[in-house]
């Protein structure tokens, strides 16, 4: 079972078996204390890749915001509105990751 070398990839966790990827495993990205409130401006609506980019560098990180507000961003484009407050996980936290 191999498993997708990428480290920026929301799919990194997931297997893939016999040329495909099995059912994905999401990666976690616990609370900290280093974790930002911020409320998504105009600029960013319906684009987390667009924020990622600004904040962490890099839009490859877009998937880290949704993971981490599961509860508010359901739908990871149509939930990512201006005037919706997000949990941001520090960008210390994010190469931890990555």
């Amino acid at each position: 079972m191999s498993k997708l070398n990428k480290t920026t990839s929301p799919y990194f966790n997931t297997p893939i078996k016999d040329f495909y990827m099995d059912l994905m495993v999401k990666r976690s990205i616990p609370p900290s204390a280093n974790d930002t409130i911020v409320t998504i401006e105009a600029k960013y609506e319906g684009r987390p890749d667009k924020f990622a980019n600004d904040y962490y560098g890099s839009p490859r990180l877009w998937w880290i915001l949704p993971t981490r507000n599961m509860d508010i961003l359901i739908d990871p484009i149509e939930d990512f509105k201006a005037g919706v407050a997000i949990f941001v996980p520090s960008r210390e936290s994010v190469q931890d990751l990555v």
